[in-house]
């Protein structure tokens, strides 16, 4: 008895599986970022601390660029968020606290041995904390209002660093006093980025809406003094931002207290 084949096909459905891929252009710039940390932290370990510090600021160029880049051309990915993480903590996080430490921190080392244990832990510490900021801004992203900071940016941070040592690379400072100075913007800029201070973003901020016509002037006025002193201007803006955390939570928290003191003394005369 022969044997009857059955060559009909199922009713199953074909599920076709995503491609899977990645988005080039913005992690493109993602990878400039990671190219100038890295870039940064070899010239730091060659003594061009400059090469190191224009490094990073190209760094922070590229960072602002790829988010920009991938709202425009509307490639946000989740794995484009992660890769963005990973760069930031080596250029904003690693290369940094290494420039620092290759600069000034290490040379504490001759003071004794305590000394030298406290320049590669206030390395090892800014590393750290930019590792912190990172994953918490990771876990807040959708909860939190775009238009601010919890804690000092790690790129805020990373240049607050290297501008601190572009400008002090022709300073005739004694060592010792290099050294402290250092130490304490190393640990000043790891403890902003994980504390509670709050910073403005930027993110609000429209490229195409119109400005009243006062803004272009001051644009040029800033574009011909960025010319004369490009690196002390730099410092300067950093720095601006980075003391205006501090300065609007101090701010703020007078003005609480002054409403509660204000609320008791009517409550006392009602």
């Amino acid at each position: 008895m022969s044997q009857i084949e059955d060559n009909s096909t199922d009713d199953t459905v074909q599920v076709k599986q995503p491609r899977r891929g990645i988005y080039w252009l913005p992690n493109l710039f993602t990878t400039g970022t990671i190219f100038g940390g890295f870039y940064a932290i070899v010239a730091a370990t060659q003594g061009r601390f400059e090469a190191a510090a224009i490094a990073i600021f190209f760094a922070g160029v590229m960072d602002g660029l790829d988010g920009r880049v991938a709202r425009m051309t509307n490639t946000q990915s989740d794995f484009g968020m992660q890769y963005d993480s990973l760069a930031d903590l080596i250029a904003f996080g690693m290369a940094p606290a290494l420039i620092l430490y290759e600069w000034q921190l290490k040379d504490m080392a001759a003071w004794g041995e305590a000394w030298g244990r406290l320049g590669w832990s206030a390395s090892f510490i800014y590393v750290t904390a930019a590792a912190w900021r990172l994953a918490r801004f990771n876990v807040q992203t959708g909860t939190s209002d775009k238009r601010f900071f919890q804690g000092l940016p790690s790129p805020a941070a990373a240049m607050l660093l290297v501008a601190t040592m572009w400008v002090l690379l022709d300073v005739e400072w004694g060592d010792k006093t290099l050294a402290i100075f250092a130490l304490v913007i190393t640990f000043s800029g790891g403890l902003l980025m994980v504390s509670n201070v709050i910073y403005y973003s930027f993110k609000d901020l429209d490229a195409v809406k119109k400005v009243p016509f006062f803004v272009m002037p001051a644009a040029l006025l800033a574009m011909a003094t960025m010319i004369v002193g490009p690196v002390q201007i730099l410092y300067t803006v950093f720095l601006t931002y980075v003391m205006s955390g501090p300065v609007m939570f101090a701010y703020r928290r007078i003005r609480l207290m002054q409403r509660r003191a204000e609320r008791a003394r009517q409550k006392k005369e009602d």
